[in-house]
């Protein structure tokens, strides 16, 4: 099985406003692209269950001229919250890190 961290040259997470995350996916070239871009380990479903989000919310952009995807999900607490354990959401993207993708 091969996972996600083995197939992106660089895998992000960010902010996307208060109430959402975005997640980036830089594959490392067009052939994986290809392959793993409409991945069940990259549904809705899995992502959501990764983030303890509703799979309905969570939204899958596909960017093919730059090899990259970005799923963004809501937060489950409005950025800034007295006990933020990640204010930029900088660090979220690790859970999807060992997701296995075929």
């Amino acid at each position: 099985m091969v996972k996600l961290h083995e197939v992106c040259r660089q895998v992000r997470s960010k902010n996307a406003g208060p109430f959402w995350v975005t997640v980036d996916l830089f594959f490392d070239g067009p052939e994986n692209y290809a392959r793993y871009r409409d991945a069940f380990g990259l549904s809705a479903d899995v992502v959501a269950k990764a983030f303890g989000a509703d799979p309905a919310l969570v939204k899958r952009f596909a960017v093919d001229y730059l090899s990259v995807v970005k799923i963004s999900y809501p937060r489950k607490a409005p950025q800034g919250g007295a006990v933020e354990r990640d204010m930029h959401s900088g660090q979220q993207y690790v859970r999807l890190l060992d997701t296995e993708l075929s």
